[in-house]
This record gives structure tokens, C-alpha cells and sequence, in this order.
């Protein structure tokens, strides 16, 4: 298991589990790493949870989470966010089956434990629950309390509070340092503590044979009131009511869809997996959509996913669309309202509210992805007072659009990729801009404003004219990756001493760019001419060539998949999910259907046991690997899907 070095907790999110609100993350072995409250990027509250079985003859607590004394099995009730993961002891004769889920009517964490005595003696058990919450993300003036009102713990910092207790009554507890004393078995009751820890424990007789329940509640509030009140309501209700609500929303909230009937199971499940990733992803409050759940909160080797990405949710949100979740896809593109900078444009990332998140500079594709995909949701629900609500925003956004194109090449002037991990002039990123200004002017057609269509209509042909003069190697026939790629000053001299053709530029500080004129990798995101943007049919002869190239190149040659471009270094420079349903959804417009399932096939037999779509497959083990799930790889799975089936391919 891979560990963060500053937080000494997994990378890898296993399961996740909420209700648009409270969003939590699971490990393989029912462990809690995460949970986030009010929203599901910021503030995340939990440092680590332990579930742990004290016996007297064993005079250790047993964890729960330890691979050597559980075998642990683990998926999700059919059609649910509901998670189930059973633990079954090696060294004891006991079986434990957590239920966990997020109330659909509050936001209130259920863990209920089933304990079955599996041997042929009664059991006199301690059930332990160590607790340590960073509350707000702070480690610092976190305080702990035993509280008699609702016979369990508090925790509270600022303007958050949290209360963990049971249904049944607890034996013990204690507060700070509390995880040597959970793990010796033996809780002193220290009833506050200025710390961010704290256990509770409860006795429990099992005869052999028999089940016992011990339901868990995590209840969150701004005020210590407002999670005592919250848990008192959680205890109103048996631990079954919770369970057969939150099973029945889920359920109704698939069946309200329309049907797409799937002959085939295990693209069936997938997809609905999909749709129920959704629904956790998406902020009820904001309409915000998180690329994924947050597993490097240290930014220890990535810059972290628990943003919104204007660009990864216009694909996430026309995959809404076509699922028939237009209403999430609506409170995204209003959320997207108040992301805009008052220059018109959608920066590279944001938080829930619409504050700029950390960032490294304007990616061009994301104010065009967002354009598009306005235009996108329209087409998909033909609503005229939508159009209205978002025009000063596309007025903005195609001005600020045509404030980048540089008047010399008439391709957008140099910007960060949409790997973020280089800057130019990126032909993906001219073609997003392209697309963007072509949604444009549609929107003003719609709605009338005939001076706005000519103009971005004008700047739009402009563009697809530079795009497919300057871009096209014509030495292979296939596009370059962009042109005038910032380098560092040595392999500047090392391209110019080859003959490549270079260029520098320095600012009024006296600061020198160096420039090589063309990118030559071949990288997916070409695809994006064709699909998702439509600059250039399928059967083009230069989008067929670099389809070709990219597939050649870009093959991970043990596992198979697609990488992002041929020389990806990226953890390791693995295959991607949504890289290979790029291809399928490319290879779907040539009508290539064959290819095209097989790469879908591929997708499918690389996702986790719980149907999760990681963001890469280990280019060496062929395991889901970094990000579990990505947004963006459930939404190109669903976009594949609703393409073969549309084909007739399904």
C-alpha cells in the first residue's frame, strides 16, 4: 500500500460513499480515510478512523483494518451508494460486516456493524472506535469531549462540530492520547482533552451462531448544538429506517432515468456505477463538480483533484446530459456563472464557491470547453430561458476568447495544455477555442444578437483556417501537438544546433522565452478536432493519419491502453481510462466499431472490483492505479456508451 509521506495514508481511495454533501472515501478494508463536509473539495475532517475487536484472552485489540488477522471482501449493494465490506478473522472465530452509507435525507455517516460469532463458544467482546479528526483540515486547538447527551464523543473546532456515538450504550471512552489506550483495551475516561482524538468502547456477549448490531453515527454541524441535535435525531430511528431510505433513493434516482437498454451485463453495471458516481461528485449546493475525491491532501506528488476543471466538467456535464441528469448538468453550467473572472475568463481551476483553487496559469480549452459544453446542454434540452440566464457569461467569454488569438499566426497565444504540464500555442487548445466561439455564435443565433453571430462566427473560420495551415505536419500528415513550445534555455541550443527552427523573446524585466517552433509528440488530446469538437470529420485524411500515429505510439506495450502522449512520465507513464475511450470514441466516428468495442473492453476489465474507473491501469501490473474513481473517466465511459448504443453497436 502506497503512503502519502506527510499524512501516512493511502493514496488510494477504495469506495466512496455520500449524498452530494458529505462525501467519505474507503479503503479496501472498510477503513475510513475521508471525509469531507459541507463540500466535497474543502475542508476534509478526518485524520484516521479504527475499528478494533479487544478479547481477554488475546489481551491486544484486533484492528480491523490489519491484513494479517482479516480477510476482507468488500462491494456495493446493487444499484446503491451503499457500501458493505465483511471482515473475516484468522485469529478468531468472528465475522464483521460493516454497512456504511451517507443518509439521502441528511448528512449523517452510518456505519453499522454486524458481528457473527463463527466458533462454538460465547464471546465476551470489547468493541473499540479510535477517532482522530483534523477538523477544517487543522491539526491545532481541536478539542474532544465526552458528552453524556448523546453517550459519545464530540469533536469541535471554529465553525465545525462533529459527534460520534452509538445506538447501543457505551462502556467506555476516553479523550486524547486515546490510541495507545484503545489499542491496550483499556479506556480511562479522560472526559475532555484540547486534542483531536479521542475512543469509545462498548461490551458485547455473542453466543456462537448468533448476529449483534452496533450501528455507528458521524453527525456534522456548525455548532456543537447542531450535531448533538443531529445525533439525537439519528437515534430516533433504528439503524434499518436509515438503511432502507438511503437503498430506495438510490435506486429511485436510477430508475427516474431514461432506459438504455444493455444486453450485456457487465457494461449494464458499469454504466450505472457511473451514474451513481455522479451524484457524489456533483455539490448539491454550488452545482460544482469535483474531478475526483481528494487522496494527496499533502500535494506530495500531484497538485491535487478535488477541484472543478471547467474543461473535465464540460465533458462530465454533457455526459449528464446524455444520461438525462440535465438538471445536475444545468447546476453546473449555472455554478460556472460565478467561476467566471470578470475578464470573461474561466480560469484553470476552482473550489466549490467559485474561488480560483491553487494554479500554475490560463489554460485556454477551459473557457472554449465551457462555452461548448453551454451550447451542448442546450442542444440536449432545448430550453430558450437557460440561454438567456448564461448570455452575459458567453458574451464575456467569447470577447475574452478573441483577446488570445495572436494576431500573427492567428492561432491562441501560448497558454499551459490541458496536462498542465507545458506551455504553447496546443492545437487541442485552438481547436477547444474554436469550439467555443462556434457555440457562441449559435447561442446569439438562438437568441438573436446577429451582430455576435457574424463576429464569432468570422473569428471562428479565421481560426480554423491557422488551425489547418499551421498545425499540419506535412511531412506526415498528421497534426502537431502545437507550435511555439516553451523549452528551457539548453534544449532550446540543442534544437537550434539540429536545425529545428527557434525563437526567443524577451519581456520588458529582461527575462528571455525560449521557443521551439513545432511539437511533434503525439498525444490524444488531438483527437479533440473530431471529437468531441468537430473540426474535422472522422475520415479526414489527417485526422485518420494522426489517429493512427497516436495508437502506434501511444499503446502501453505490456498491458495494452492508451497513454496520454508518447513520451508520458506521469506516475510512471502509464495507460489512461479516458485516453483509450477517447480512441473508441474516435474510432466509433470512422465507423471502426470493432476497434472501438474492444478499447470500450478494455476500459470495462480495468476497472476495480466495485466498478470504480480509476484514472490509470498500472502499465506494469495492469491494476487500477492513482486516482479511484476519476470523474472524467465515468463520464467518457457513459459518452462511449451512448454512442455504440446510438450506432446500433450495443
Amino acid at each position: 500500500m502506497l503512503l502519502s509521506p506527510v499524512t501516512n495514508k493511502p493514496y488510494r481511495n477504495d469506495a466512496i460513499i455520500g449524498n452530494s454533501s458529505m462525501l467519505a472515501a474507503l479503503g479496501a478494508n472498510g477503513e475510513l480515510y475521508r471525509l469531507w463536509w459541507p463540500h466535497l473539495d474543502i475542508p476534509q475532517h478526518i485524520e484516521r478512523m479504527r475499528i478494533g475487536i479487544w478479547l481477554d484472552e488475546q489481551q491486544q485489540t484486533i484492528w480491523l483494518d490489519d491484513p494479517d488477522s482479516w480477510h476482507h471482501q468488500q462491494r456495493y449493494i446493487d444499484q446503491t451508494n451503499v457500501l458493505r465490506s465483511t471482515a473475516t478473522g484468522m485469529r478468531l472465530p468472528l465475522q464483521v460486516t460493516t454497512t456504511d452509507f451517507v443518509s439521502s435525507e441528511c448528512d449523517l455517516l452510518v456505519r453499522h456493524y454486524e458481528l457473527t460469532n463463527t466458533g462454538t463458544a460465547e464471546m465476551e467482546i470489547r468493541f473499540v472506535c479510535y477517532a482522530s479528526l483534523t477538523i477544517g483540515e487543522n491539526r491545532f486547538y481541536n478539542t474532544v469531549t465526552y458528552d453524556s447527551q448523546v453517550d459519545g464523543l464530540v469533536f469541535f473546532r471554529h465553525t465545525y462540530s462533529f459527534a460520534l456515538a452509538s445506538a447501543n450504550v457505551c462502556t467506555g471512552y476516553t479523550c486524547g492520547d486515546a490510541l495507545p489506550q484503545a489499542a491496550a483495551g483499556d479506556l480511562i475516561g479522560n472526559r475532555i482533552a484540547m486534542a483531536s482524538d479521542g475512543a469509545i468502547c462498548w461490551e458485547l456477549s455473542i453466543q456462537p451462531g448468533q448476529t449483534v448490531s452496533l450501528p455507528l453515527y458521524l453527525t456534522a454541524g456548525h455548532s456543537i448544538a447542531e450535531a448533538i441535535r443531529k445525533m439525537r435525531v439519528a437515534k430516533e430511528r433504528p439503524v434499518q429506517q436509515w438503511l432502507a431510505a438511503t437503498t430506495d433513493h438510490w435506486r429511485q434516482f436510477l430508475q427516474q432515468l431514461p432506459s438504455l437498454p444493455l444486453a450485456d451485463e457487465r457494461i449494464r453495471r458499469l454504466y450505472e456505477r457511473s451514474i451513481l458516481v455522479f451524484a457524489l461528485v456533483s455539490d448539491k449546493q454550488s452545482g460544482s463538480i469535483i474531478a475526483a475525491p481528494e487522496f494527496d491532501e499533502a500535494f506530495t506528488r500531484c497538485g491535487g483533484y478535488a477541484f472543478c476543471w471547467g474543461r473535465d466538467a464540460a465533458y462530465i456535464a454533457t455526459a449528464f446530459d446524455r444520461a438525462g441528469l440535465s438538471a445536475m448538468s444545468r447546476s453546473f453550467y449555472r455554478w460556472t456563472l460565478l467561476a467566471q473572472d470578470p475578464d470573461g475568463s474561466w480560469q484553470q481551476r476552482h473550489y466549490h464557491d467559485g474561488r480560483l483553487a491553487p494554479s500554475w496559469g490560463l489554460q485556454i480549452d477551459e473557457g472554449g470547453s465551457i462555452l461548448w459544453g453551454m451550447h451542448q446542454h442546450y442542444l440536449s434540452t432545448h430550453d430558450h430561458t437557460f440561454l438567456s440566464e448564461i448570455w452575459p457569461a458567453v458574451e464575456k467569454g467569447a470577447a475574452f476568447l478573441l483577446t488570445r488569438l495572436d494576431p500573427q499566426t492567428g492561432l491562441p497565444l501560448p497558454t499551459c495544455d490541458l496536462w498542465e504540464e507545458r506551455v504553447a500555442s496546443h492545437t487541442y487548445s485552438a481547436a477547444a477555442v474554436w469550439a467555443g466561439l462556434r457555440s457562441a455564435a449559435a447561442i446569439a443565433r438562438e437568441l438573436q444578437k446577429q451582430s455576435q453571430v457574424q463576429l464569432w462566427s468570422e473569428a471562428a473560420e479565421r481560426l480554423k483556417a491557422a488551425i489547418l495551415s499551421q498545425t499540419v505536419n506535412q511531412r506526415t500528415g498528421t497534426f502537431y501537438r502545437g507550435r511555439r513550445l516553451v523549452v528551457d534555455y539548453p534544449t532550446y541550443l540543442r534544437a537550434r544546433e539540429a536545425g529545428q527552427p527557434v525563437e526567443c523573446e524577451t519581456d520588458e524585466k529582461g527575462y528571455t522565452t525560449y521557443f521551439i517552433e513545432y511539437d511533434e509528440v503525439m498525444d490524444i488530446s488531438l483527437l479533440g478536432l473530431t471529437v468531441p469538437f468537430g473540426l474535422l470529420p472522422a475520415d479526414d485524411p489527417r485526422m485518420s493519419a494522426t489517429a493512427d500515429a497516436i495508437e502506434l505510439t501511444c499503446t502501453s506495450p505490456f498491458v495494452g491502453g492508451i497513454r496520454r502522449y508518447q513520451d508520458d512520465s506521469y506516475i510512471g507513464g502509464n495507460p489512461w481510462i479516458l485516453t483509450t475511450l477517447w480512441l473508441a470514441q474516435f474510432r466509433i466516428k470512422q465507423g471502426r466499431f470493432s476497434e472501438a468495442r474492444q478499447h470500450l473492453e478494455w476500459a470495462i476489465a480495468h476497472s476495480t472490483s466495485l466498478d470504480l474507473l480509476p484514472e490509470q491501469v498500472d502499465r506494469q501490473s495492469g491494476e487500477p492505479a492513482w486516482v479511484i474513481p476519476l470523474t472524467w473517466s465515468h463520464a467518457m465511459y457513459v459518452l462511449t456508451v451512448h454512442m455504440l448504443h446510438d450506432a446500433g453497436e450495443l
